[in-house]
This record gives structure tokens, C-alpha cells and sequence, in this order.
């Protein structure tokens, strides 16, 4: 007994010890006047990536933004094979899980910690790694392959570091390491999704923890451990939640419609103010925005690639295409719908809140006690799809470690339900630690080969813009026409 102890105390530490090594601000940078930013490897990794992404793209999120609309509109290329799915459901799945918790919670703990301007430094990091998620999501596509249990395809960065690392062996090391640390984050964020929506039931209908614990379970089980089921239920879900949230977040602009003009001029006076220099404010402003856009949008952590992989498309830049956009759905329009909701609040009554705290009384302000009960279920709609979307991410890496058999498939799906069930009852810090090392590692491991194999992503979107895009346009018209 006092071995195990010994065996568990060690691994706890190791994992705190890499916890702190990735997300410990152990980077400092002068910025003058005595003051510095500090921030977390991953973020000193992820912006020059985004960077990088962006000019060997040629700005391809900006330029290309008509086409990624106008893909988003296209259907899967074989209708009859029901198994696959289309490129804007795959972009549907991806965005059940980047339009996740990290939209309320991020964002409010963006402008708790680094005030109005955060919301600038969250958008244009958005530019940035919509780029990156257009690099990847491309290169998931290039090297999918087709999924002999669920049908349609398969694919994600363990398959394209695979093509990458292993030359003649059968597994790559590293593309292992990444498909295990990514199991390893989809199973922590399942106890964050559980805790989340437990609390928020509570507080808001005083349901007893044990009693959202058994409906989200049980309504989890019943979709995931089903063969095909997901990807129709994120159909359903997705647009409806996010369609209704945008939909009050106009009411709530239009409502104010005088005050968004002071609004806009806070976010950027705080983003590039002399206030916040002088005060030494500004590298909370910078790194919360950069920070929570990062790993709200997840451009870089590999997470989304595992969609793109799955999509039924002609052409794998237009999978680059479609995740890049729903980067922009994220943070451009989704997190700044959570930020106008609270900076359009009189700021004398959001004084000294923070946290959840903040958008509650924001709610509250603009729609009364409904708008507390709003915000439970919004986060349980977002949450669950984040759940679904999760689980669903999680095939092509139980695969790519265990091979192709149900036994690890159904057994990664309960350890999901039971982190999930158990993340409505008790909040164990530990598991959240380890979730968030499953995504640091999963990011390192990405980049390993998002760096060396980039040239490979742009010369798919040079033959996408000079040999396909053109007669791709006329032959849609075609098939307009023809239905």
C-alpha cells in the first residue's frame, strides 16, 4: 500500500511538474518602464507558429474568406455513402468543441484578468490561427485514411506525423505520444464539462448535483456509445445553440445600440492605452487575450485535424478552408458575442466581479433572473457538444494506437462517461491538471511536424488556386442547375 502511495505521489508530481514547465508564465519578456509580459511556453510557441502559418499562406484566412463561405455551402461528394460526412459537418463537429466552455468561461476570465483590450489581442489572435488551422486541417486531409468500422474517413495529426516519423515501422513514437496525450486530454476536459454544468444547474434551478450527473451521463451514453449518431446530433445541437446565442446578442447590441460606438472605443483604448503601460497593465492586457484566444480557437493543438480528416471532400484544401473559418466563428463571433454582453452593462454594477460572477449579473442586467437560467443552459448545450464533439475526436487516435476494434473504442467512451459523471459530484484538480497537459503535449507534438510539412499545405492551396478553384465553381453551377 505505501509503494502505490509512493508510485501515485511521484506520478502526481510529475504531472504538476510538466503542468508547470507548459502553462507557468516562465517567460518573461521587458517591455520598458520596469515592466515585463510574461507567459507560458505554449503561448511562445503558438504565435510564432500562427505567424509562420500566416505569411507562407499569404494571408490566406483574409485573402480566401469568399471561398471558404462558398465551400461551407457544398455538400459531401457522395451522397449515398451515409457513413461519411460532409466538409460543413465536419466543420460543425469541430465547432462544437472550439465553441465550447472556452466561450463563456475564457472569455470572461479574459476580461476579469486583462480587462476590455484583452478582447482585441483574442481577436486578432484569431487572424493568426485561423492560418494554423488552416495548415493542419489540410495536411489531415491530405493523409486521411478510410475508417473500417464507422465508414467514411479518418485521419489527424497522428497520422500526418506518422507519414512524417515512422518511414517502414508500423507506429511512429511521437504520433503515439500525441494520440495518447490527446485521450488523455478528451478524458480531464469530460470532468471540467461535468463539474461546469453541474454547478451551473445548481445555482440556477438548485438541482442536486447527482441529478445532472445521471441526465448528462445517460443522454451522453445514449449518443456516443451508438455507431453514427453524433455528427446528426451536433447537426441538431450546434446551429441551434449558437444561432440563439447570436440571436439575443443582437437583441442586447441593438437594445444598446448607443452605447457600442464607447464600447468599441474601450477595447481598443485599453488594448494600446498609456493607462495600462504606465500602470504596468499592459502585459495582462496582451497574454489574457493571446492566451484565451489561443486555446479557445485550439488553432495548433491538433484537436480540430482529427474533424477535418473526417470530412468527404474533393480537394484537401478545402478542408483547410472550413476549419480556418470556424476559428473566426469562434472567437470573431462567438466570444465576442459573450464580451459585448458584459462591456454593454453599466460598469458601476460589474465592479468587482469576476469569473462567472461577471456574466451572471451581465445577464441578469440586460434580461432579468431569465438571464441567469439562460446562461445554465447555454453552458450545458455548449458543454454537452463539446462532449460529443470530444469523443468523437477521440476514434481516429484509439485507432491509430489499439487498432481497428470496438473492445477500445467502447471502453475510451465509458472512461469518458465516468469522468464526466464523476466531474458533476466531485471537482478533482488533479484530473483538470492532467487535461491540460494532454493538450500542451498535444500541441508540441503537433508542431513537429506542422513546421516541416507546411510547405506541403501550400502547395495543395497553389494547385487548389490555379488548377481546381475555377472549374471546382463551374461544376457546382453544373450541379445547381442539374438539381
Amino acid at each position: 500500500m505505501n509503494i502505490l502511495n509512493a508510485l501515485l505521489n511521484g506520478f502526481i508530481r510529475v504531472v504538476e511538474a510538466i503542468y508547470h514547465f507548459l502553462w507557468g508564465d516562465i517567460i518573461h519578456i521587458p517591455i520598458g518602464g520596469g515592466n515585463y509580459i510574461s507567459l507560458p511556453i505554449l503561448v511562445f510557441i503558438l504565435i510564432p507558429l500562427g505567424i509562420f502559418c500566416t505569411i507562407v499562406t499569404k494571408f490566406v484566412p483574409i485573402r480566401m474568406f469568399p471561398e471558404m463561405v462558398r465551400v461551407a455551402k457544398e455538400k459531401k461528394i457522395d451522397p449515398e455513402k451515409k457513413s461519411s460526412v460532409s466538409g460543413l459537418e465536419a466543420l460543425i463537429v469541430s465547432t462544437a468543441t472550439r465553441v465550447g466552455m472556452g466561450n463563456l468561461v475564457g472569455v470572461v476570465a479574459a476580461v476579469s484578468a486583462g480587462g476590455a483590450g484583452a478582447i482585441f489581442w483574442m481577436w486578432l489572435t484569431a487572424i493568426i490561427g485561423s492560418s494554423t488551422a488552416f495548415v493542419e486541417a489540410t495536411l489531415a486531409q491530405k493523409y486521411k485514411t478510410e475508417d473500417p468500422l464507422y465508414g467514411g474517413y479518418r485521419g489527424g495529426p497522428a497520422y500526418y506525423l506518422h507519414h512524417l516519423l515512422a518511414g517502414k515501422k508500423k507506429k511512429s513514437i511521437i504520433a503515439v505520444l500525441f494520440a495518447l496525450s490527446g485521450l488523455i486530454c478528451w478524458a480531464g476536459i469530460s470532468q471540467v464539462i461535468g463539474n461546469s454544468v453541474a454547478s451551473a444547474f445548481e445555482n440556477a434551478f438548485q438541482l442536486p448535483t447527482w441529478v445532472t450527473a445521471l441526465i448528462i451521463t445517460i443522454s451522453g451514453a445514449i449518443i456516443v456509445l451508438r455507431k453514427n449518431i453524433s455528427v446528426k446530433v451536433l447537426d441538431v445541437i450546434v446551429p441551434i445553440m449558437a444561432g440563439f446565442y447570436l440571436f439575443l446578442t443582437i437583441f442586447v447590441i441593438i437594445n444598446n445600440i448607443t452605447l457600442l460606438p464607447s464600447v468599441f472605443n474601450r477595447i481598443f483604448e485599453e488594448a494600446f492605452g498609456a493607462r495600462q503601460i504606465a500602470a504596468g497593465g499592459f502585459g495582462a492586457v496582451l497574454m489574457n487575450g493571446v492566451k484565451r484566444g489561443l486555446f479557445s480557437n485550439e488553432a495548433g493543438s491538433g484537436s480540430a485535424p482529427c474533424a477535418a480528416a473526417a470530412a468527404d471532400v474533393d480537394h484537401p484544401v478545402k478542408s483547410g478552408l472550413l476549419q480556418s473559418l470556424g476559428v473566426f466563428i469562434d472567437t470573431l463571433v462567438i466570444c465576442s458575442c459573450t464580451a459585448f454582453v458584459m462591456l454593454l452593462a453599466p460598469a458601476d454594477q460589474m465592479k468587482n466581479l469576476q469569473g462567472m460572477d461577471l456574466l451572471q449579473a451581465a445577464m441578469q442586467y440586460h434580461f432579468g433572473k431569465a438571464g441567469v437560467i439562460f446562461i445554465a443552459v447555454t453552458l450545458f448545450l455548449f458543454s454537452f457538444s463539446t462532449f460529443i464533439g470530444v469523443l468523437y475526436y477521440a476514434r481516429s487516435n484509439v485507432a491509430y494506437i489499439f487498432g481497428d476494434n470496438w473492445t477500445s473504442q467502447t471502453i475510451y467512451k465509458i472512461i469518458g462517461l465516468i469522468n464526466l459523471f464523476v466531474g458533476c459530484i466531485a471537482a478533482y484538480t488533479f484530473v483538470w491538471d492532467m487535461g491540460d497537459v494532454g493538450i500542451g503535449l498535444m500541441t508540441i507534438f503537433n508542431v513537429i511536424a506542422l513546421i516541416p510539412m507546411a510547405k506541403e499545405a501550400t502547395a495543395a492551396l497553389k494547385d487548389y488556386q490555379q488548377n481546381f478553384m475555377k472549374q471546382d465553381k463551374e461544376r457546382q453551377k453544373e450541379l445547381k442547375k442539374e438539381a
